[in-house]
């Protein structure tokens, strides 16, 4: 598995961060967020998905199968390394989706969710909704999404967020796109445990 552990000296919660679709797990947001949780306690896996791992540039294909089992086996081993705290899955697009949907299938696997700019739909696209998974979600999420982000607008998502049927929260960055910038990344530990 290829990634990096970021381990703070006290341990008070876990999170395994997949990235999109078109990066890797050096995309400077995936570093950023790593850093500022890391700083926060969190012990972080940011890591490559499956797909990346196989080849190191193009899109994912097939149905993520093999991206959502990778998620699922890298949460299992984050849990080994950091026992006995909350676990987080979170990702940036692609990777929160993949996220969500193993989340979705299995509650127990995590404590929570962070999904970083959600592609909602594709672009221009608004009524392929990405959202068939959303009602059999159990456990708290946190979407952060950008006002110029065109795989969904802030109004859709905030109506799409209503059949999550546990608590969600969506937090909006002005002006982001879909790739939120680093610089929001050091108050998401703050909106996380609020």
């Amino acid at each position: 598995m290829g990634g990096w552990l970021h381990r703070p000296e006290k341990v008070k919660a876990a999170m395994l961060l997949s990235h999109g679709a078109g990066g890797n797990c050096e995309n400077p947001l995936m570093v950023a967020v790593a850093n500022a949780f890391c700083e926060s306690g969190f012990c972080v896996l940011r890591w490559d998905l499956p797909f990346r791992q196989s080849r190191p540039r193009g899109a994912p294909g097939g149905s993520g199968e093999r991206d959502r089992e990778g998620i699922r086996q890298a949460a299992q081993e984050l849990r080994q390394v950091a026992a006995d705290v909350p676990l987080y899955l979170a990702g940036q697009s692609y990777g929160g989706r993949q996220s969500s949907m193993v989340a979705a299938e299995d509650s127990s696997l995590a404590d929570g969710l962070l999904l970083l700019s959600y592609p909602l739909h594709p672009p221009g696209k608004p009524a392929q909704l990405r959202t068939e998974h959303f009602g059999s979600l159990r456990i708290p999420a946190l979407f952060i999404h950008g006002t110029r982000d065109p795989f969904g607008t802030v109004d859709e998502l905030r109506e799409a967020i209503k059949l999550i049927p546990v608590a969600a929260r969506l937090q909006v960055v002005e002006g982001a796109g879909h790739g939120v910038p680093p610089a929001t990344a050091a108050s998401m530990p703050a909106w996380l445990s609020a």
